[in-house]
């Protein structure tokens, strides 16, 4: 077994996996072993043809993106080139004394034909190559790949943003913004590769400088003392083997470094680097024409170089008149009259073409883009990720995901949250703040921005987070932003939860009842209700916050009860009663003796006349009744709450639905129960009688 998978390796070897392996050995080889003049020549002839393939390469080059290999190119180049160095250098000082040639053909031209022999030409060409090379273009190139690097990474969170919104929007599909994503996270690693990749480049032209000194003082002091030259024979010697390497090696240094800053400065576009320049600099044949003016009258004056002036002269005004005669022909084939298609060859619209909006939506300005972006720290995705699983286990069902996305039209710091396309709350942060929040009983003030609390309303203030220990001290509760914009949106989606389940949702928990209890859902659906009604009663339940975590029982109440109604209003009382004991443990907790408030018997019997059914359907109603109820139902909820205590109004069955409705959403901290659903075992304490003739309250 282990022979055959060695077997299985050694074949799926091939030339392409042994090349980066045998570049690493021979760079290893030439640091090591001495390199005759003849594998000199091979190696140098290749760097140089190696630099050229990857200018070029950088030129035709579409985008940045087509060449994502760049980096390491660039480091096995300079590896390369570093190991070249140092074997010629070891030719060079061993056999350096024989004469020009000892280093091989190619170091023998550089220093006899390229600078005519004489070193203190070359010593002028080498600084002359190094001060382009390093002070120019590598540090021009590392600058411009710093800063790409920068707002590559900052734009990162706004370009996903933009991909999920035209995914949203249907702009794109779904393999499409795949792509798009994965072509940004490939932006970010090239421009923070090439980043680093920059400085290969500089350390490489300083130790070019420093390996020509090296090599000039080394040379000259083992020709003296070993060799026994004269110091000028040595000087000469040396001098021209060192310049000669040294421009071998800047030459390809240089071509790279161009390269590396034709890379960095590349707009990513359908075209090469040689299209886009010659369509946008030569575009407008005006600039050509004024050129071509200015240099004739340069050319005309006397003592000038005429003919070179003149001639530039002719030739730019010759492109000129060919771009405008372009130019001319492109404006005939565009006002050419154009067949338009038949309609019946147009694609039609279709149903893929209809959006459906998001449940859950959070909306930021692009201040807060980075609370978003965990790699900018951003905890705002986690702390919305604990809200969704908090909420889903406190209500019972999985709460669909936030879809985030940001909006130019909100202000940088503002938030939006909305519920099925609909807003359904909005405020403003200060991101990099704190929110100390006054829960009623403080011992001081803060300095800072006064404001109020998105989630409940509460008085608060924004305060640098050098403080947070002193507010707290004063008796504030004191929050980051993430946390401000994540209580907001968990308030928000307990206050609605009815509106984000539905048929599908309540199927999945029907799906994962049945696992358990297979003969209750059989005989619950379809034998007794449709899935409609189930929904319809898990949606008054959630709208009455009372959660569905208890399935089973509401299920076996629905299965008993659905034989006698179908009204989703009276099986949804039918399931409070059997939901009692956790309805009163949620409010009162683990007290054996409940304070609560009664109608008073005069204004029961009214109601009692007004309302018929058991679904609380109002039959005739006195308008001023009303707000008699809701302001004695509110001063009686103030003072519990003020004493600490759950508000809670106990009446009939067939009262408690209506008065539900009524006082939801007017006064949404007193819950109404009815006398079935409190258990048995539990003492009833009344507290105040709702309705009395005397002053509308009595206690």
């Amino acid at each position: 077994m282990a022979s055959g998978s060695v077997l299985g390796h050694l074949k799926s070897i091939n030339g392409q996996g042994l090349a980066a392996p045998i570049i690493v050995i021979m760079m290893l080889a030439m640091v090591v072993i001495p390199l005759p003049p003849l594998m000199l020549d091979m190696l140098f002839t290749f760097n140089i043809v190696f630099g050229l393939v990857v200018l070029l390469v950088s030129v035709y080059a579409m985008r940045p993106l087509d060449f994502t290999v760049f980096p390491t190119i660039l480091l096995i180049a300079t590896l390369l080139r570093l190991a070249l160095n140092i074997a010629s250098t070891r030719v060079v000082l061993l056999e350096g004394h024989t004469g020009s040639a000892a280093a091989g053909k190619v170091i023998e031209a550089f220093g006899d034909f390229v600078i005519g022999g004489n070193y203190a030409v070359g010593l002028v060409v080498f600084a002359i190559l190094v001060i382009i090379n390093f002070v120019v273009v590598t540090k021009g190139a590392g600058r411009v790949s710093e800063v790409s690097a920068r707002f590559t990474l900052d734009a990162m969170p706004g370009k996903q943003m933009a991909i999920d919104a035209d995914l949203n929007a249907g702009l794109c599909s779904q393999d499409e913004a795949r792509l798009r994503r994965s072509e940004v996270s490939q932006e970010a690693d090239f421009y923070g590769s090439m980043d680093g990749a920059s400085k290969f480049v500089r350390g490489d032209a300083i130790a070019g400088i420093l390996i020509l000194f090296i090599n000039m003082i080394g040379g000259l002091l083992i020709g003296i003392f070993q060799h026994d030259l004269a110091a000028g024979v040595a000087m000469k010697n040396y001098t021209l083997l060192t310049i000669g390497d040294g421009l071998v090696a800047q030459i390809p240094s240089l071509v790279l470094s161009t390269a590396t800053a034709i890379i960095v400065t590349r707009v990513s576009t359908s075209e090469s680097m040689s299209s886009q320049v010659f369509s946008q600099m030569f575009n407008d044949p005006r600039a050509l024409i004024v050129s071509a003016v200015i240099m004739g009258l340069i050319g005309i004056i006397p003592g000038m170089p005429n003919v070179a002036f003149l001639t530039i002269a002719t030739i730019a005004g010759g492109m000129a008149y060919v771009l405008h005669q372009k130019q001319k022909q492109v404006e005939i084939v565009e006002t050419a009259p154009v067949e338009i298609e038949p309609r019946s060859e147009q694609k039609d619209l279709s149903w893929d073409d209809v959006h459906t909006v998001d449940i859950i939506g959070l909306e930021v300005g692009y201040g807060l883009i980075p609370l978003v972006d965990e790699r900018q720290g951003g905890e705002l995705m986690t702390r919305i990720k604990g809200v969704r699983k908090k909420l889903s286990q406190d209500l019972g069902f999985l709460i669909q995901p936030v879809h985030i996305r940001d909006n130019l039209d909100l202000s940088p710091n503002t938030y939006r949250i909305s519920l099925l396309g609909v807003p359904m709350g909005e405020a403003e942060v200060q991101p990099g703040q704190d929110m100390a929040i006054n829960p009623g009983t403080v011992y001081g003030e803060l300095v800072g921005t006064p404001t109020k609390d998105p989630a409940f309303g509460l008085e608060a203030v924004w305060i640098e987070p050098a403080q947070r220990d002193h507010a707290q001290t004063l008796g504030y509760t004191v929050v980051d932003t993430s946390t401000v914009i994540a209580t907001h949106l968990s308030q928000l989606l307990q206050d609605n939860a009815h509106e984000l389940i539905g048929h599908e949702e309540v199927q999945e928990l029907i799906d994962v009842l049945k696992r358990s209890a297979p003969k209750l859902v059989d005989n619950l659906m379809p034998k007794v209700l449709e899935l409609g009604v189930i929904v319809k009663v898990l949606q008054n339940l959630l709208q009455e916050r009372i959660p569905i975590r208890d399935l089973r029982t509401i299920a076996e109440t629905l299965a008993e009860q659905g034989t006698r109604s179908q009204d989703a209003v009276i099986l949804t009382a039918h399931v409070r009663i059997s939901l009692g004991r956790l309805i009163v443990q949620n409010i009162y907790g683990m007290v054996s003796e409940l304070a609560i408030m009664t109608l008073h018997p005069n204004l029961e019997q009214i109601l009692q006349q007004s309302v018929q059914g058991q679904d609380g359907t109002v039959r005739a109603f006195e308008p001023g009744m009303t707000q008699m109820i809701h302001s004695s139902l509110r001063e009686a909820t103030e003072n519990q709450l003020a004493k600490g205590d759950p508000a809670v109004l106990l009446l009939s069955q067939n009262l408690r639905s209506f008065l539900a409705r009524m006082v939801r959403h007017a006064i949404p901290e007193l819950h109404v129960l009815s006398y079935d659903e409190v258990p048995d075992d539990k003492q009833l304490k009344v507290i105040a009688s709702i309705g009395a003739p005397q002053s509308g309250l009595t206690g």
